[in-house]
């Protein structure tokens, strides 16, 4: 000891000296059992022994596994808790007097570490310095382990990113049991329980998250309240959003929720649905897919911000209030179809007419918007939809924006009207947003039943009675029109 100790104090990274002698046996089972100890279950990443203290890097790791493991967020761990963890990372329940002897322990060593009969943050750091200090860090190394984490304190990519696989034309979608976590966790961070996230309540429940992965334009893709906050709605469209466009991060976040440990799954792959190829929906003329893709064109000005910011409730005026750079090219919000709730994610494509990429054109619905009071925004979309669309089996709408103005003549060879009628679409469906209370929704409820049902669509377009109904709907309209005109002439 007199000629180890000097050593052992000068160089900190030793961990452990054992006496040993291979000629006589002694010790050899304890000199390999605390090499591997050494390399399996490591004090450096740990444990400063000169501060006597944790490193910030584990005391964050043990933060982020106490705030995933506090199911009700109160701040405590219950005794139900503490037995779920226990058993998530020892496979085994702690029996109640061992619950009372681990609290006790904590009692007699610090004032604050138990609370309401349960284990605070600071009691739950404490155990684990403790366990460190004894010399059992396999105890603090199982449960980082079992929650993702690897030697250098990060979560692994292994346990971020599972491997799942895409096939081509298929979706990726949340299953039921992802959105029944994802409600357990709004519940949590709801306090106030008013069925919104209040910005506080956003960045608690992002606390676990080593970034804020939502920025200002989220409140512009998805509902709000009146105050501009978060709904629960507008909550699970954006994850919904996330998984239908990036499913890695979608991957990543719930990793950082603890998704795969709270639903006691193999990792988070096991909360995605990939949906069958769009091919073989269209061969048997149904689908089972719940998200649906409305990629939006226009020309720059024609309304097509209007035409999404509208499908989540805002008017015109409460969209003058939108600052630039919080600005969204994206809104996502549930619809209803036969009874059937879907959710319809509305895509502004930029109106770069010289290039579209596959992205811009990979959709379930294609939505040509364009001004009526201006008489050249409908060339664009006559020019985009014979490039693009015209032998495509992606069903495509016009949309007559800004109707609450004046109607201008088209500079095209053909009125919209006849452009349609050519091209066996549906008439151009008028639509402002331009209203005092919020723009009505009907649209977008058929846009999602075309995407939904495309042969049905095309089988509508094609019956001639079709164009004949619409056609006499039109003329009926002008007359009425004109003559309602003539009476108000009259009038003044």
């Amino acid at each position: 000891m007199e000629t180890i100790l000097p050593i052992m104090n000068q160089y900190q990274d030793i961990e452990t000296c054992v006496e040993c002698s291979a000629k006589n046996l002694k010790n050899i089972s304890e000199l390999f059992y605390y090499a591997q100890k050494a390399v399996l279950h490591p004090t450096g990443p740990l444990y400063c022994p000169e501060e006597k203290e944790m490193k910030p890097s584990c005391i964050k790791s043990l933060t982020r596994i106490f705030k995933v493991s506090d199911l009700d967020n109160d701040g405590i761990l219950n005794d139900n808790e503490l037995n779920f963890f226990q058993r998530t990372c020892f496979n085994t329940p702690l029996a109640p007097q061992a619950l009372e002897d681990v609290k006790n322990v904590v009692r007699r060593n610090m004032t604050d570490g138990v609370k309401d009969n349960g284990l605070t943050l600071k009691g739950f750091l404490f155990l684990h310095t403790l366990f460190i200090q004894r010399g059992r860090h396999e105890t603090t190394w199982t449960v980082l382990r079992r929650f993702g984490y690897d030697d250098d304190l990060e979560l692994t990519q292994d346990y971020l990113f599972p491997l799942i696989k895409i096939p081509p034309d298929c979706t990726t979608e949340l299953n039921h049991n992802a959105y029944l976590f994802l409600q357990s966790v709004f519940d949590k961070h709801d306090k106030d329980r008013d069925c919104a996230l209040s910005p506080e309540e956003v960045k608690d429940l992002f606390k676990v998250f080593p970034y804020m992965p939502w920025g200002p334009d989220v409140n512009n893709t998805v509902c709000t309240n009146d105050q501009g906050w978060i709904t629960y709605q507008g909550y699970l469209s954006q994850w919904t959003l996330t998984t239908y466009l990036d499913v890695q991060r979608s991957l990543e976040y719930l990793g950082y929720l603890g998704y795969s440990i709270i639903y006691e799954q193999e990792s988070q792959a096991a909360a995605i649905t990939v949906t069958r190829n769009k091919r073989i929906d269209l061969q048997k003329k149904q689908t089972q897919r719940s998200v649906f893709r409305c990629n939006i064109l226009g020309s720059r000005g024609s309304g097509k911000s209007g035409f999404l910011q509208a499908f989540l409730g805002r008017n015109l005026q409460r969209q003058r209030k939108i600052r630039e750079d919080h600005k969204s090219f994206y809104a996502i919000s549930t619809t209803y179809v036969y009874g059937q709730e879907k959710y319809l994610l509305l895509h502004e494509v930029m109106p770069d007419f010289d290039f579209l990429s596959e992205a811009d054109l990979a959709c379930d619905v294609v939505c040509l918007v364009y001004d009526i009071n201006n008489p050249r925004s409908f060339e664009y979309c006559a020019k985009v939809y014979k490039q693009y669309f015209i032998d495509s089996k992606t069903p495509c709408m016009l949309i007559a924006a800004k109707s609450d103005l004046h109607e201008v003549r088209q500079h095209c060879s053909l009125s919209p009207l006849e452009f349609c009628r050519k091209h066996k679409l549906h008439p151009p469906q008028p639509f402002t947003c331009n209203t005092t209370e919020a723009p009505n929704k009907d649209i977008y409820t058929r846009l999602t039943t075309m995407a939904m049902y495309p042969h049905m669509a095309q089988a509508d377009l094609k019956n001639s009675t079709f164009w004949l109904r619409a056609s006499v709907g039109a003329t009926v309209f002008a007359v009425l029109g004109f003559a309602m005109y003539r009476a108000l002439l009259k009038q003044r």
